[in-house]
């Protein structure tokens, strides 16, 4: 299972442990990731996510799961992510083709 948010791409990141004496090691900042239920509006059901806690209030800040896959690039979703953006725009597009 890989460190990478599912909705936002963040990653692992490296730097320097770096103590009293200045001697600097490398290490590893692992992105905060929490295994999370979203809901999804216009396809009436929920998914699961591997996401980190910013990409969680990113999507309350913009008003749901819908509005930020709207929103967001694909190149940072992922290929689960990028199936539920898809199905959400085809949902969203059906019924205003009806009308």
């Amino acid at each position: 299972m890989s460190r990478v948010c599912e909705l936002t791409g963040k990653g692992p990141m490296t730097g320097n442990n770096v103590s009293h004496a200045n001697n600097k090691t490398r290490r590893r900042f692992l992105p905060n990731l929490n295994d999370t239920t979203l809901q999804s509006e216009a396809l009436g059901r929920s998914f699961k996510f591997r996401i980190s806690a910013h990409a969680l209030r990113s999507v309350d800040h913009r008003g749901g799961l819908d509005k930020f896959l709207a929103k967001a690039k694909d190149v940072e979703l992922s290929a689960n992510a990028l199936k539920v953006k898809k199905a959400i725009a085809k949902a969203s597009v059906a019924p205003e083709a009806l009308a």
